[in-house]
């Protein structure tokens, strides 16, 4: 089986090579030496490794560029919210679809779930996590320990809201990849959606 070099298993765990040094020197994991003198990690050791440093994560995401001010609320409330209950906590945040399961802070947050380094996920609500899919994230969630917390749970929005923003998003994601993400036509079509989904309410 092949071992992973202390880069890979940084990378792997989402921390610094001097952070794995130091987890080493505590005890908290075990490396083999190469013949050189190099530190070697079998994947499972890190995997299965609980170590004292788990946190709570908080998410917060928008779909668009449009949106930053309402970003910068999740944020305010997610902080407080931590801190309110005296977390050691860190927020990642993303700024793109949530049909796009690529975005760089999920896949973060995902490898930290995975290594066991996430005690809790705070949401403000459960859409900002993924338009489609979050179930399986907090499967995910169950599976490694780590409890999920959704602080606007009480506020959901109605089934007809839902299902207004699930078709605009999707046209917004085709829209975009159809005419440019920065085109007027494209501009166009997505304040036409929001409006005629204004209209609905």
């Amino acid at each position: 089986m092949s071992k992973l070099t202390i880069q890979q298993a940084a990378d792997l765990l989402g921390v610094t090579p001097k952070t794995l040094r130091e987890w080493e020197r505590t005890g908290q994991i075990k490396s083999e030496r190469t013949a050189g003198g190099h530190r070697r990690y079998e994947v499972s050791s890190l995997v299965g490794n609980k170590n004292a440093s788990t946190l709570t994560v908080a998410y917060a995401r928008v779909s668009s560029h449009d949106q930053k001010e309402d970003l910068k609320r999740q944020k305010i409330v997610l902080e407080a919210y931590c801190a309110k209950h005296g977390w050691s906590y860190e927020i990642i945040s993303d700024l793109g679809s949530g049909l796009n399961y690529r975005k760089k802070g999920l896949i973060r947050l995902i490898k930290l779930i995975t290594t066991y380094q996430v005690e809790r996920l705070v949401l403000c609500h459960k859409d900002r996590l993924l338009r489609f899919g979050s179930e399986l994230i907090f499967s995910l969630c169950q599976q490694f320990g780590c409890e999920v917390i959704i602080i606007n749970r009480s506020e959901d929005s109605t089934f007809e809201e839902d299902l207004a923003a699930d078709v605009i998003e999707i046209i917004t994601v085709f829209s975009a990849r159809l005419y440019g993400s920065h085109s007027h036509k494209n501009k166009q079509i997505v304040q036409q959606l929001r409006e005629v989904a204004d209209s609905l309410k």
